[in-house]
């Protein structure tokens, strides 16, 4: 197969997987390709007392109890509706999940305002329909119904993005397991087989915008995924992704140690800041997510890479910290430089270090967008 800009998991890891599954014989769920305890392995990496004879890599960083959860729930005939703020890794870990489970992420359907029922049902080829009448053969399925008829995992990503009436279109579908189509006269009835499932993901600051109605709510298991606050975590989820993007790029460049706990301070500065704000105005608009904390650092790496020196610098950080965070104008450039000149100043005096190129790196990017 070429290369692919963005594999999914299942063809990322498909040696991983194929080995994981050669070596597994723990019991399975219905139809799943491994049993929990590997899934869980393959999600969270290997550890010394699992007695493999290969490590597995750790490809998402959170508490082991969430995933335990996730993968309890896909056993069960319910729901998991992953819930969190943006940038948290929900879809990431819903990818994992799949992959594992049943080989295939790709079963996506994307939430948005513009999202109909047809997205979760079915649709007509209307070719086909003119030319020999409605039928399985004339029929769309959509990627909930294809999970359904394979026993596979569907996912739907930004669910509250979706209107009411089309979250409702679930309801049936979670707790009946079939998919009726009325237009046809025979074989009108899709049936789920063992091992599908749905795995949804909804952003806790959309809360408000399409709540899901209680009649959902109880078909679903919530498991809650939260902001990543512990520095040694971040720098290793940071770390791990930006390895990734040197890979796809080919690109052979050092990040310092030093501007890694650079970036990890500020973002954690800048958190402690928007904690204490007293309302939004005085808040980033920005939610300071590590999915966030790494754009900025990919943005500075591959600037560095075309149009710098092929060494990622203090001053590249800070720029590429406040073009990427600086979404509001002036509000959030007010912000930043205040936290320039509050916390940044006073600390390259005190420590040294990369922090007065930082200081002077934001300073001239302020300068630049105001």
């Amino acid at each position: 197969m070429s290369e692919l800009l963005r594999a999914p998991a299942e063809i990322k890891y498909a040696e991983e997987l194929d080995w994981l599954e050669s070596v597994d014989d723990g019991p399975k769920p219905f139809s799943w390709r491994l049993s929990p305890k590997m899934v869980r392995l393959f999600v969270l990496g290997s550890e010394r007392a699992d007695g493999l004879d290969r490590e597995i890599a750790q490809k998402w960083f959170g508490d082991r109890s969430f995933v335990e959860r996730a993968i309890v729930t896909l056993a069960s005939d319910r729901g998991l509706l992953l819930i969190g703020d943006p940038g948290t890794g929900k879809s990431w870990l819903a990818e994992l999940l799949s992959a594992a489970i049943c080989r295939n992420s790709t079963l996506v359907v994307q939430g948005t305002a513009g999202t109909t029922e047809d997205h979760i049902k079915y649709s007509w080829n209307v070719s086909m329909v003119i030319a020999k009448g409605q039928s399985r053969e004339s029929m769309i399925p959509s990627p909930i119904m294809t999970a359904m008829e394979s026993g596979a995992i569907g996912r739907f990503e930004e669910l509250t993005r979706s209107t009411s009436d089309v979250q409702d279109a679930l309801i049936s579908i979670l707790s009946e397991k079939y998919i009726s189509v009325p237009e046809l006269d025979s074989d009108n009835i899709v049936f789920a087989k063992p091992g599908f499932s749905v795995i949804a993901t909804a952003n806790s600051r959309d809360r408000g915008v399409n709540d899901l109605s209680s009649a959902l709510k109880r078909r679903f298991n919530f498991v809650r995924i939260p902001v990543v606050t512990n520095k040694k975590s971040e720098a290793e989820i940071v770390r791990f992704r930006t390895e990734e993007l040197l890979r796809r790029h080919h690109i052979e460049l050092e990040v310092p140690p030093t501007l890694l706990d650079v970036l990890l301070q500020s973002f954690a500065d800048l958190r402690a800041s928007a904690a204490s704000a007293g309302s939004d105005d005085e808040k980033l608009e920005s939610a300071l997510s590590t999915a966030e904390q790494i754009g900025v650092l990919e943005d500075a790496i591959l600037h560095s890479n075309f149009f710098g020196e092929r060494a990622l610098t203090a001053r590249t950080l800070a720029s590429s910290l406040v073009g990427s965070l600086a979404r509001r104008e002036p509000e959030d450039l007010a912000i930043l430089n205040k936290y320039l000149h509050g916390v940044v100043e006073p600390r390259s005096k005190e420590e040294g270090g990369s922090w007065p190129e930082f200081l002077d790196g934001g300073r001239d990017a302020i300068a630049t967008l105001s």
